[in-house]
């Protein structure tokens, strides 16, 4: 099969043919239709993520079963299936608290002296959570979800990492009251699908910051309420001249220690920073003590939209198919597995909400 791998940091990836294994008792085989393109991706490339290499990248996928092994009991050959890297071990402490997204280890492995499930030609290629940039994923089935068949899958892919992200962060981590007010800031894929979380939970008023013209009108097609670009002016204090001191929730979706303390800073008293955009693992951000205790800020954050995904997932196509959560604006590109490194640069310079590749059936 066809794979893009990262055999080392900062360079383009490459496209190569690479075998993968047969299922084993617990693992599901499945052909990948559709896998959106992350900035988390983007981070393990240029080392922010630390990985080993080589490597194949991709994490926001879906596809159709083609093999499960013996022991599989939860999907069935020919399902249609979202992938998700919240795999869960359902043993341990966050897993029988009803917090499965936060499961140590997130990811389950094969034994160590196990096959590996991709190489080439005897050389072990590391799957990085479900290796989606490949034409095959071999994942536990625990990994996967099973959806509707009505499902357009090149859109339900955005649901396995972006949408399950941003919507969860307003939906289960925040948990937005009806008339709330809340900011966005960043309103790439996972911006755009927390500011339809905060829609769908009847907000009153959603504002979009970002600093591109484009990205703010798409904003407001999928229901921001006001907007705000960066390049007008402190967006902080634009925020607050615009809700008469702050809101009650902001969502940072960008990843950024800046705009880590803007959120903050655009909060009233008693609001919650909802930190959901990925951070080099070294970042440290500095806050105002006095101005989260004497204000009675909240900082929260937010993994994966908080998902318990094998429930989340199914109901967030439910949002699709009834017109609540729109997906189709938000894929700015559909290319094949060898246009994978121009989606990446577009992805740098901010020319798109979400790249999805498509494979040939």
């Amino acid at each position: 099969m066809q794979a893009a791998v990262m055999r080392e940091l900062n360079a383009p990836l490459e496209i190569e043919d690479l075998q993968v294994d047969t299922p084993g008792p617990h693992e599901v085989l499945t052909r990948t239709v559709a896998s959106g393109i992350c900035h988390s991706d983007l981070h393990v490339i240029e080392g922010g993520i630390p990985m080993a290499t080589p490597c194949v990248l991709g994490h926001e996928p879906a596809g159709i079963v083609e093999a499960v092994g013996s022991e599989v009991s939860e999907v069935a050959v020919g399902d249609h299936v979202i992938g998700c890297l919240n795999a869960w071990c359902g043993h341990c402490e966050f897993c029988l608290t009803g917090r499965p997204h936060l499961c140590l280890p997130p990811i389950i492995s094969r034994a160590p002296d196990a096959k590996p499930r991709l190489s080439k030609d005897g050389e072990f290629i590391i799957p990085f959570a479900l290796a989606s940039f490949a034409e095959y994923m071999l994942t536990h089935e625990r990994a996967l979800v099973k959806i509707r068949d009505d499902m357009p899958l090149d859109r339900a892919a955005l649901i396995g990492c972006g949408v399950t992200t941003g919507v969860g962060a307003a939906l289960k981590t925040a948990r937005v009251e009806p008339g709330s007010t809340a900011v966005v800031i960043g309103c790439g894929g996972v911006g755009l699908s927390a500011m339809q979380g905060c829609r769908i939970a009847g907000a009153g008023r959603i504002i979009a910051v970002d600093n591109q013209p484009w990205k703010l009108d798409l904003a407001q097609r999928l229901g921001a309420t006001d907007i705000v670009d960066v390049n007008d002016g402190d967006p902080v204090q634009q925020v607050r001249d615009l809700t008469g001191g702050g809101v009650d929730y902001a969502f940072e979706c960008i990843g950024l220690k800046p705009t880590i303390q803007q959120a903050v800073g655009m909060v009233k008293k008693g609001g919650a920073a909802v930190l959901v955009g990925v951070l080099p693992v070294t970042e440290t951000v500095e806050l105002s003590a006095s101005d989260i205790t004497l204000s009675e800020k909240r900082v929260l954050g937010s993994f994966m939209g908080s998902n318990a995904f094998r429930r989340d997932m199914p109901q967030y196509v439910d949002f699709y198919l009834d017109g609540r959560l729109r997906l189709d604006e938000m894929i700015s590109r559909r290319i094949p597995l060898d246009q994978i490194n121009p989606a990446f640069d577009a992805m740098r310079k901010g020319e798109v909400a979400r790249s999805v590749i498509v494979f040939e059936s």
